[in-house]
């Protein structure tokens, strides 16, 4: 598929109407929302069934019947599929662990550990750690999203802030982790080391994740978090997060991992009678059914998104900003711009680099680029869109655990815009 992209000439005219759906969602779901100020306005899902159907009527050409089964296949594409079994495990896991307690006293527990003006910067070293340890920025939102909300509750602080502090510190390890996927996608790309990789990567994300830090610290003296009541603490109750987060450091697939925190759960109910087997049953049906949004977003999107690339959208994308690139400088912020247009179109980090991998090193041999630097680039930037889209899967399912549109979480994403400026500045004074 990146030969193609590389070598096809796509027209301008054609290369615009391919990308028109994201264009109208885009319009229909953040810039109304912006506009009026309500987040809720525009469901994201009617948001994207509109620019769906949309994607599907300008696929001239074909029949209907054939843009309808491309549609479909980019739907049921098997990242997309394994990403859905997640949050439906995910839904039912949280869930259940809400329902006989669990994210009281996981609270209460860090309220106890933690002085008071360091909750918010804790949670976020919290997550930088987990996410580092387990290398999947999905499997942190899943663990910890639910004891950010908890918080935000107990000491009535926005709940965007709390939220959004886990889904930064989730983009810390997705980004560092060796055993990222995005590291993985962006180091066999462009034939480097991961090590080397790693130390070219560090010196942008620790200054980045250090100014958000002391952001969360001051933000912590400046909060009401000194006036918290902490409550009683049922440490079998906290079980089950032990049983998801141990699961996950340890490297075990995240569905065995959320199956092996639900059995938990289970015995958890039983042993404290705070619920039984049908209660349990009810639980995971609720979380199930409070995934549906986002289940049918991922569908659609996945749809859309396979439509824009068959019609040439992407092709076009890569195309115009590979165009004018002068020097090293110039070739390293087309690379950022490649990946971060190509996230933006797949809303998929590891895609966007697998997609923009082939050009990206093509452009890094012709102007002279460190491959190091090159798999630094394309990780960071393609780190920094996910971790702001909307409907990328960090945000919805960040979104969906604690109820709130994805929208509201990202204007407290202090980090990825952080990494997003100390990453354009680490290119801008490196020759």
């Amino acid at each position: 598929m990146t030969t193609n992209l590389h070598t096809e000439k796509i027209p301008a005219g054609r290369g615009w109407l391919a990308l028109s759906p994201l264009i109208v969602f885009l319009c229909l779901y953040l810039a109304t929302s912006l506009i009026i100020n309500d987040f809720y306005a525009v469901p994201i899902t009617v948001a994207f069934l509109i620019s769906s159907i949309y994607a599907v009527t300008i696929s001239i050409g074909r029949p209907m019947g054939e843009r309808v089964e491309e549609f479909s296949r980019g739907a049921g594409e098997p990242n997309i599929l394994v990403m859905i079994w997640i949050f439906i495990l995910a839904g039912a896991f949280a869930a259940s662990a809400k329902a006989i307690g669990s994210i009281e006293s996981t609270v209460n527990l860090c309220l106890q550990f933690l002085p008071s003006q360091w909750v918010p910067a804790g949670l976020f070293l919290g997550a930088c750690f987990i996410s580092l340890a387990i290398g999947t920025s999905v499997g942190t939102v899943v663990a910890l999203v639910p004891v950010a909300a908890g918080i935000a509750d107990v000491t009535d602080t926005s709940l965007g802030f709390m939220v959004a502090i886990v889904v930064g510190g989730a983009f810390f390890g997705d980004n560092l982790s060796f055993i990222s996927d995005t590291t993985i996608a962006a180091t066999r790309t462009q034939g480097c080391d991961m090590r080397d990789k790693f130390m070219a990567n560090i010196r942008v994300v620790i200054p980045a994740a250090l100014v958000v830090l002391a952001i969360y610290i001051i933000c912590g003296l400046e909060g009401n978090f000194e006036a918290l009541e902490v409550g009683e603490v049922d440490y079998a109750k906290i079980l089950p997060y032990i049983i998801v987060l141990v699961g996950a450091l340890a490297g075990i697939n995240v569905q065995v991992v959320l199956v092996l925190g639900l059995l938990t759960v289970l015995g958890v109910a039983l042993g404290t009678h705070s619920a039984n087997v049908l209660e349990w049953f009810g639980s995971m049906g609720q979380g199930i059914a409070g995934m549906g949004d986002l289940i049918a977003v991922t569908l659609l999107a996945g749809g859309m998104l396979e439509l824009i690339r068959i019609n040439g959208g992407i092709s076009y994308l890569l195309q115009a900003l590979t165009r004018h690139v002068h020097g090293r400088r110039g070739a390293a912020f087309s690379i950022a711009a490649l990946v971060s247009v190509a996230n933006v179109c797949t809303a998929n980090n590891t895609i966007a680099i697998i997609t923009v991998g082939k050009i990206a090193n093509d452009i890094s041999r012709r102007y002279g680029l460190d491959p190091k630097r090159v798999a630094s680039i394309l990780d960071t930037f393609s780190c920094v869109m996910q971790g702001i889209i909307p409907y990328g899967a960090q945000l919805l399912m960040a979104g969906s655990l604690a109820s709130i549109s994805p929208l509201s979480i990202i204007g407290y994403l202090y980090y990825p815009m952080v990494l997003a400026l100390t990453a354009i500045i680490g290119i801008a004074v490196r020759k």
